[in-house]
């Protein structure tokens, strides 16, 4: 009599355990439960991306630093040099003479006069 007690309570332990890993199981399987875990794994992976791509552009300004400072030592450029100021040039020159448009001719025809203005109609 004790013994079928024993393996009849051994008996619903298991089922009662199998029950509830199935369950848990089925519930990791749902649809929503799934993009929930791909969304979190998606986020770890951005976030580990992004600080190793914030350290390696960290290196890559400290190793740019340390080269451009042994090249001016073996230059010999101690400050950096004065540069010279800006050229200005004027893009349309100046007349006093408004009355009269300034027209180009073409090679094609003498008597067909263009002017410069580029808002009028062609």
């Amino acid at each position: 009599m004790f013994r079928r007690t024993f393996w009849f309570t051994t008996g619903v332990a298991a089922g009662v355990w199998a029950t509830t890993k199935v369950n848990r199981k089925l519930k990791q399987l749902t649809p929503e439960s799934l993009a929930a875990t791909a969304a979190n794994k998606a986020l770890e992976t951005g976030q580990r991306l992004k600080d190793r791509a914030v350290g390696f552009a960290l290196d890559v300004r400290d190793n740019m630093a340390a080269r451009e400072a042994e090249l001016e030592e073996a230059l010999g450029i101690q400050e950096s040099p004065e540069l010279p100021a800006p050229r200005q040039y004027t893009a349309i020159e100046n007349s006093n003479n408004h009355s009269t448009p300034k027209y180009i001719e073409t090679s094609f025809s003498s008597q067909a006069k263009h002017s410069y203005n580029r808002n009028e109609d062609h």
